[in-house]
């Protein structure tokens, strides 16, 4: 945390004493008018005028928006490139838009420099979800690049039936872990570094009840669903404020792949 103004490394460090200048008093720093002066500062009248000014400067921006957020609005670095396959069921790199997708409300997704864009309002526990591919797909591998940019939770569900699935949560500043979860009910949670800014790599495996899930390559997680819930179902991707309040994430090159023939289902990466 950067050190309060006013305490031992504010800007109460920098202020020296001179020979007329008390230190403090109450508790607060002052200084006369003429020690402003002598030092070149102009007058305390005239100091308090500039600091006014300023102020309402700052203010006014902020009010009409005329300070850019930097998190929000910067690109982020250029997404993998599409990987081969030999036979896939479902490849998108969103060069036609949002045309085999179904966003669940309005205004959160959109195409920007190439890529899919989530932006939520900045609030808590804000949720939007992106549906696409087959409902009748059974066991299948999903593989796609995802950018956080502001905010925590991103990755993606699969087996979606209705809206309801098995979804994998990559969670990144404050948590560095991905989360294995049917419907709100957890099957499995590791350890994941992933940080904002910067493109990640996920891919889900499901044949029959069997769940894995790597990160950038690695195996992170394998784990059976004992209920045996959702046999089949299409995928979808999430956007989420969380507790953070905030929420800007990036996907591309989305591919499913059919696991009915492993060998078939290889990443030529």
């Amino acid at each position: 945390m950067a050190a309060e103004w006013g305490g031992k490394r504010g800007l109460a460090s920098h202020w020296t004493r001179g020979p007329d200048v008390p230190i403090t008093m109450g508790g607060r720093w002052i200084v006369d008018d003429s020690s402003w002066t002598a030092h070149g500062w102009g007058t305390m009248s005239a100091l308090s005028t500039r600091i006014k000014a300023f102020g309402f400067i700052a203010v006014a921006a902020l009010c009409l928006g005329a300070l850019p957020d930097s998190a929000r609005d910067a690109a982020p670095p250029p997404s993998p490139r599409l990987p081969k396959l030999a036979s896939p069921l479902f490849v998108e790199d969103f060069s036609d838009g949002l045309s085999r997708w179904r966003p669940d409300r309005a205004g959160v997704w959109t195409i920007r420099h190439g890529m899919l864009r989530a932006e939520l309002p900045d609030a808590k526990q804000e949720r939007s979800f992106l549906y696409g591919g087959d409902p009748t797909w059974t066991d299948y591998a999903v593989d796609l690049d995802v950018c956080m940019m502001r905010g925590v939770d991103k990755g993606i569900a699969v087996r979606v039936t209705g809206e309801t699935g098995i979804a994998v949560d990559l969670r990144g500043p404050g948590y560095q872990d991905v989360l294995l979860q049917r419907r709100e009910w957890p099957l499995g949670r590791t350890s994941a570094i992933n940080a904002n800014g910067v493109w990640h790599h996920l891919r889900v495996e499901a044949v029959g009840h069997r769940y894995r899930v790597f990160v950038d390559g690695e195996l992170k997680l394998t784990r059976d669903d004992g209920h045996k819930a959702y046999p089949k179902g299409s995928i979808a991707l999430p956007a989420y404020t969380g507790g953070g309040g905030e929420c800007t994430v990036y996907y591309d090159n989305v591919v499913v792949s059919d696991l009915r023939n492993r060998e078939a289902a290889q990443l030529a990466r």
